[in-house]
């Protein structure tokens, strides 16, 4: 019985008849090992694991977008995307109490089939998000449905019996597999010959050759190998290449049978489960064939197809039972459908082992060390690797470091063992696979070796924590003891000009002289997962799952940034700008902090390089792809951040922007004035003109906008610059009439003012056009204006104080008795308004530096 606290691990024998022996040293030690391999094997494979509403029935990966098609046990489909562990869309016209037992992606056609307990087969678009058409025909519950890989047809397997085959384009049967006695539990067609295989409760499996049905014939068939168990099965899948079938079968095993002729018939198999396996399938990924069951005993097994072996055996969370089981057609993912909800994970680790060497590439695959070249993008196979990784999926990848001028290349791994590998390929290897590996190798005590110097290479030995400095001959040409602060170092990286980056415990990372033998820097990086130079090793990017930190060469911090989505790889560019891939884009990161999107993927890749506008990467499946990038955006952000306008202003008239972005962008960083020569639509031109405060663009924009918002943004902007005209403009486009006759006053302009109050009287604005008669000092029209109005007294007392006696006697005459009377030792005054200081032309301002004087 294992226990677990913390980090440590307790071995209890458990008590059982008298006399029995306690656990031997070997087979503790032998149990830690395990114990802790799946600890760590557990934690990087897991990509999504969510709850829902439902058990989870059926599963299905498109083959192109990362979605995940779920059938539910309460009749709903739910169409996930697992890169963002979100739901897109859920599907609802299955009857509510029919479950959801089968959905099944269409290869090319943006469709996908469904089967349940409401005995339907339903076409959906996931394009409409709406049902296309149902068939008909099944009398029991469909148990799976599956789309051929080239002809409109669609398999089903059912409770009644039966394996039907559809038209799904002329919504018809063609095909009734009715040689059964017991339910059908799955169809499914062969995926490269006309083959179709159907497995039953009665015990036998049948494989039926449907290569007649090309003519679109109609009728029921003759199996062509009939298999027969003592047990009922449950599942089966096809090997795509070989004659072989694997069934789950209610004895607790999964069967081998082969198909070839005369010679078909049962296997001998190893893989056992503890109960009744419910699932199985065979997925292949980098020439790696697996076989993947799960079992009515609560767990998954991922077996090797070749060698019959388990490699991993999962219980899931909380102890749920898996149901289904789902694997990728092209990519190592694994879905697995339980009780209450899904798991996806990866069945083996898509980043390659790779290391950059100037304008080489040293990358593992298929037991070769290739060395791709960046100029020529030829790929050449180096040398052997005599010794590949270990069949473990969970395997921690080797470290690789390469002299291109030497064709030398290390290899060190911990979990091979604490020792490392020198590989120099011959100066006649043309490439060949056939050379001597033992005589071409050679090797040495110590987990850690990375290269120096051309033919240099140093090796740290834990065990004593020594360096050593060793030449291509394997010979030791220095040493020394590792200082006390990096004891525990466990990866080392070449930091140019004869230092080291050295990662130690605790998230520690040192950067370490080679001649002067002691610590130049240390700190603390929680996300020293990767760590990627720069081309002049100025600068080193550390990133994890969501972390990335930039430091320069001493180690300080000058960018740090969480990443939403996973971090997958990343690189330099020439200009010192930090290129990096997610899960979905491809980004950048500019020396100031900002971030912005490159380019959308399909699938993540593992950035290597960059050149230009050319990213070099690896695919999920291993593969080196140049891929072209548009790198205008950052470049140009990357010369205005430098304050090189000559590039800038080269790029504004050679390349095409998006106008209010890049304007946004240049506003943001304080140069209005650029983006003004920048832009040529008018808003975005006037908005750029306001923030540089030319007021004259601006008004040339204004005009042509015709918005009278804009003109109240111009009004203060040139209020506050003192400039006349412009305000002037503003004034008359908002139709401001008080201001505009306060404009022409403080101005001196009587004859405009003189105008305003024509204009106030045309629009019967008594007061405006008093004020303006006030502003004018012109009496005959304010006594004309007090009559119009109805006020004849104080018009009578305006014209008489100011000497207008015929005007003041027609209309005392008009008053009679209501002659108001005067005051008494009053003198009376014309009030004429000041004189403006200046008349015309613009505020003057005064220089800046003398405004505090």
């Amino acid at each position: 019985m294992i226990e677990k606290k913390g980090d440590q691990v307790k071995l209890k024998h458990r008590k059982g008849k008298k006399g029995a022996m306690p656990p031997s040293t070997k087979m503790i030690e032998k149990k830690k090992r395990m114990v802790s391999s799946r600890k760590k094997a557990e934690k990087p494979w897991t990509l999504v694991v969510e709850n829902t509403e439902s058990e989870v029935l059926g599963l299905s990966f498109h083959k192109k977008r990362p979605w995940l098609l779920l059938g539910l046990g309460n009749g709903v489909i739910q169409l996930w995307d697992y890169y963002m562990r979100s739901i897109i869309h859920c599907y609802e016209d299955h009857r509510n109490t029919a479950a959801v037992r089968s959905v099944n992606f269409h290869h090319h056609q943006p469709f996908f089939a469904s089967g349940g307990d409401d005995c339907k087969i339903k076409i959906w678009s996931y394009e409409y998000g709406r049902c296309l058409f149902s068939l008909l025909g099944h009398l029991d519950r469909i148990r799976t449905v599956q789309f051929h890989h080239e002809l409109p047809w669609i398999v089903s397997a059912s409770d009644d019996r039966t394996a039907k085959i559809w038209n799904w384009q002329s919504r018809t049967c063609i095909l009734v597999c009715s040689s059964h006695e017991d339910s059908v539990t799955s169809a499914f067609f062969h995926p490269n010959k006309d083959l179709l295989m159907s497995t039953s409760l009665d015990n036998n499996v049948r494989v039926w050759d449907i290569s007649y049905l090309t003519p679109r014939k109609t009728g029921s068939l003759g199996d062509m190998h009939t298999f027969g168990g003592r047990h009922g099965m449950n599942w089966a899948a096809f090997h795509p290449t070989r004659p072989l079938l694997f069934f789950a079968a209610n004895d607790h095993k999964i069967h081998i049978c082969t198909i070839e002729g005369s010679n078909s018939g049962w296997m001998p198999s190893l893989m056992k489960h503890e109960k009744e396996v419910s699932c199985v399938l065979f997925h292949s990924f980098r020439k790696k064939d697996y076989i993947i069951s799960s079992s009515e005993d609560k767990t998954y097994r991922v077996w090797d197809a070749n060698k019959q072996i388990c490699k991993f055996n999962f219980c899931l969370r909380g102890r749920d039972k898996p149901l289904i089981l789902s694997s990728h057609p092209e990519m190592n993912f694994l879905a697995v459908g339980h009780e209450n909800g899904f798991l996806v994970m990866k069945l083996d680790r898509a980043r390659p082992a790779f290391s950059v060497s100037g304008n080489s590439l040293l990358y593992l695959k298929d037991d070769f060390l290739h060395v791709y070249n960046y100029s020529t993008q030829k790929d050449i196979q180096l040398i052997p690797y005599h010794r590949p990784c270990p069949d473990h999926s969970n395997e921690v990848s080797p470290s690789l470091s390469y002299s291109p001028t030497e064709d030398a290349a290390l290899i060190c791994s911990d979990r091979v063992g604490d020792s490392y590998e020198l590989y120099i390929a011959p100066k006649d290897r043309c490439g060949r696979g056939d050379i001597n590996v033992r005589e071409a190798v050679k090797s040495g005590i110590g987990g850690l070796a990375v290269f120096v110097a051309p033919n240099m290479f140093v090796v740290l030995e834990k065990s004593s924590n020594q360096l050593l400095i060793k030449n291509l001959k394997n010979e030791i040409v220095n040493e020394g003891v590792l200082p006390i602060e990096i004891a525990d170092a466990y990866a080392v990286f070449y930091a140019g000009n004869g230092t080291l980056l050295c990662r130690a415990a605790k998230n520690r990372v040192f950067i370490f002289h080679l001649e002067r033998w002691l610590v130049l820097a240390d700190r603390q990086v929680n996300c020293a997962k990767h760590i990627v130079w720069s081309n002049d090793f100025e600068r080193v990017a550390f990133y994890t799952k969501h972390y990335v930190c930039i430091t320069n060469k001493r180690l300080v911090c000058l960018i740090s940034f969480y990443e939403r989505s996973n971090v997958k790889g990343g690189a330099w560019n020439d200009d010192g700008v930090f290129i990096y891939s997610t899960l979905t884009h491809i980004k950048y990161c500019l020396p100031d902090g900002e971030t912005g999107i490159i380019k959308t993927l399909d699938f993540p890749i593992y950035i290597t390089k960059i050149c230009g506008n050319r990213i070099f990467c690896f695919d999920r499946q291993g593969r080196i792809q140049p891929i072209i990038v548009n790198s205008t955006e950052y470049t140009f952000k990357l010369f205005v951040i430098r304050k090189k306008f000559d590039q800038v202003m080269s790029m504004i008239r050679t390349s095409e922007f998006c106008g209010k972005a890049m304007v946004a962008y240049l506003l943001q960083k304080g140069f209005p004035e650029v983006a003004l020569h920048f832009v040529k639509e008018k808003l975005t031109r006037f908005d750029s003109a306001h923030e540089s405060q030319n007021t004259e663009i601006a008004v040339d924009s204004a005009k042509e906008i015709v918005g009278i918002n804009d003109w109240y943004r111009l009004e203060k902007e040139a209020l506050l610059r003192g400039n006349t005209g412009i305000l002037e403009c503003a004034y008359q486009c908002t139709k401001n009439v008080g201001k505009l006759s306060f404009l022409y006053l403080i101005t001196g302009n009587l004859g405009k003012l003189s105008k305003m109050m024509q204009i106030t009287e045309a629009k019967n604005d008594v007061m405006a056009q008093f004020h303006n008669a006030l502003c004018l000092g012109d009496i005959h029209e304010r006594v004309a204006i007090l009559a119009n109005a109805g006020h004849l007294p104080l018009a009578y007392i305006t014209a008489s104080v100011h000497g207008i006696h015929d005007v003041a006697e027609l209309l005392a005459a008009e008053l009679g008795d209501n002659v108001p009377s005067f005051p008494k030792r009053k003198s009376a005054s014309l009030l004429i308004p000041p004189k403006p200081i200046l008349c015309g032309g613009d505020w003057p301002f005064l220089d800046g530096r003398k405004r505090n004087i």
